[in-house]
């Protein structure tokens, strides 16, 4: 039997890095994307120090899913070495700091629409023929409706944005494949909600990796 193949963009931390130390225990192949370098190696450290027999493995790839060459260059990759991807967890995201819609700062915005919009439409198309190789193909993405909320103009208007186009091809592959999952996970301790609500009991959260737990679960 072939291995799984897990794509996780946004792996170095909170929830796409959990879902990543979950699935390696699993026993999957996880192809871990994010910016930061230390991040990942910080996330390889920890899969290695509670790896199991027959635990899985990581392979890093430190980039920016913004980047098209890139992206592109690591999917031809995965198909050149695996031929297929069982599962891909969109978690990567622009969390531009709260402000007043009269006050959003240009940069911000064109990084949230950069990393969350366009990011994601360039992506699925390549990911795409890589879930379709795969008997069970299946795309997992996460809600946060934000949207409309008082202060997450940028960051709630572009994630909707996201899930938007999850959706329409969510609609679109019903009948005939990937899967696409759409969730909105529990309210968990991660750095972007801490960025937003500073001062929450975070002893109240879902830990993140009880949270990857369940949704590794459900699929």
């Amino acid at each position: 039997m072939s291995q799984n193949i897990a794509l996780i963009t946004g792996a170095s931390r909170g929830l796409g890095g959990a879902m990543a130390e979950v699935l390696t225990a699993r026993g999957w192949h996880v192809v871990a994307v994010a910016r930061t370098v230390g991040g990942l190696e910080e996330l390889d450290d920890r899969i290695k120090s509670r790896r199991q027999p027959g635990g899985g493995e990581v392979t890093l790839a430190p980039m920016d899913i913004t980047n098209d060459d890139a992206m592109r260059h690591l999917c031809l990759s995965i198909y050149e070495r695996w031929g297929k991807v069982d599962l891909w967890v969109h978690a990567a995201i622009h969390a531009a700091p709260l402000s007043p819609a009269g006050h959003v700062d240009a940069k911000d915005l064109d990084k949230s629409i950069a990393t969350n919009v366009r990011a994601t439409g360039i992506l699925i198309p390549m990911v795409e023929p890589l879930l379709r190789a795969s008997e069970s193909g299946t795309a997992l993405f996460f809600d946060d409706p934000r949207a409309g909320e008082k202060f997450f103009a940028a960051y709630g208007s572009t994630k909707a944005a996201q899930i938007a186009l999850a959706r329409s091809w969510q609609a679109e592959t019903a009948r005939t494949g990937p899967r696409v999952e759409i969730v909105t996970p529990k309210p968990m301790p991660t750095a972007t909600r801490a960025r937003f609500f500073p001062g929450e009991d975070r002893a109240r959260l879902t830990p993140t990796h009880d949270e990857a737990r369940r949704l590794a679960d459900l699929l």
